[in-house]
């Protein structure tokens, strides 16, 4: 990943934010700390908060696009793939009972993040509602990690000089490992029948 951002950074310098916001759409944090640390060495041209708005926009809009998906798709989906019901059962609990809790809290929860758009667009919350909370969200949570890589950065190279890399690098191989070994043991549980599929009430929309 470091190699990665590197490459952009010395080839294609004006391209950093605007993949930074594509990759957002799709993926997590790791490219936002990697520029972040990145931009603690000073080496590069790396404005840490255009890197944090880079990544606002690219998580905002995705999980726009996955709600949408969702609110729209989401029901008949799940009755087609039942066995995705009982891996998510306890996210839509997590909705019902504290819908605004659930979508600022979402990005943080390993193994779900990636699901709790659509969870919450099958759940149907308001629009307007998911709209401004994930917006809340995601600008934390870009904030967070773009300001994080920064200032973990700056002490590791303190602590570890160049070695740092290979702290992170491990770090990220053990996150890697865990949800490996999360999606293995999801799929040693029965899958839900059909029968018993039954996809939650949507609300009106606002």
């Amino acid at each position: 990943m470091e190699e990665f951002v590197v490459h952009v950074l010395q080839e294609y310098g004006f391209l950093l934010y605007p993949l930074i916001t594509a990759w957002t759409f799709v993926e997590g944090e790791t490219v936002v700390i990697v520029t972040g640390i990145l931009a603690s060495e000073g080496r590069y041209n790396i404005n840490v908060e255009l890197l944090a708005l880079a990544a606002l926009t690219g998580s905002f809009f995705g999980d726009q696009l996955y709600y949408y998906i969702g609110r729209r798709h989401g029901a008949p989906l799940l009755k087609r793939w039942p066995r995705l019901t009982g891996k998510i059962d306890w996210a839509f609990d997590a909705v019902n009972r504290s819908p605004i809790l659930f979508i600022l809290s979402f990005r943080w929860i390993y193994g779900v993040r990636n699901a709790a758009p659509f969870i919450v667009g099958i759940a149907g919350v308001p629009r307007v509602k998911y709209a401004v909370f994930n917006f809340i969200a995601a600008a934390i949570w870009a904030h967070s990690f773009a300001w994080g890589g920064y200032f973990m950065g700056r002490k590791l190279e303190e602590w570890l000089g160049d070695a740092k890399w290979y702290v992170l690098g491990g770090f990220i191989v053990l996150m890697i490992c865990i949800g490996v070994f999360s999606a293995m043991s999801g799929r040693r549980k029965p899958p839900a029948t059909a029968a018993e599929v039954t996809p939650p009430e949507v609300t009106p929309s606002e």
